[in-house]
């Protein structure tokens, strides 16, 4: 018996402010909304790039993402090179997002993959990485991984 081959398909983000959130991730992650709904009791936003779903986003919430319960750690995306790093980077800075480390820095000590770590307007904890090509800056966490937002 064979396993076919698994992979995530979009993740879903409650949000308190669709508006805010959608412009967001629009600008950060240069997401298409492929439908949305922003009147009524159920507004949503389903975001993605080139026909591909990848983030929903539901105004279902009301406060800051809670990082001590259990649930989502944080949100990862892979990008081809620590350059769309960079300029994402750069975007998170215009925007005025809060990095949880002062730019791109590497997954560990002694790794060459990194990216930038941040939060979005709920809190929510976001990265950005390249499999490569972060590795001249200091580790910011000795001995754990940086992707643990120590």
């Amino acid at each position: 018996m064979s396993t076919p081959t698994l992979q995530t398909g979009h993740v879903g983000l409650n949000v308190t402010d669709l508006a805010r959130s959608t412009a967001f991730y629009r600008q950060v992650f240069d997401f298409e909304v492929v439908r949305e709904q922003t009147t009524g009791d159920r507004r949503y936003a389903l975001l993605g790039r080139e026909g591909t779903l990848m983030v929903t986003l539901w105004q279902q919430s009301g406060g800051a993402f809670a990082t001590d319960r259990p649930g989502l750690h944080h949100l990862s995306f892979q990008v081809p090179d620590v350059e769309a790093v960079r300029r994402a980077e750069k975007v998170l800075r215009e925007l005025g997002a809060t990095l949880v480390y002062d730019g791109v820095v590497p997954h560990g000590e002694g790794a060459s993959s990194g990216g930038v770590f941040f939060t979005d307007p709920d809190g929510i904890r976001l990265e950005i990485y390249a499999p490569s090509g972060a590795g001249a800056a200091p580790a910011p966490t000795q001995g754990a991984p940086t992707c643990g937002f120590f």
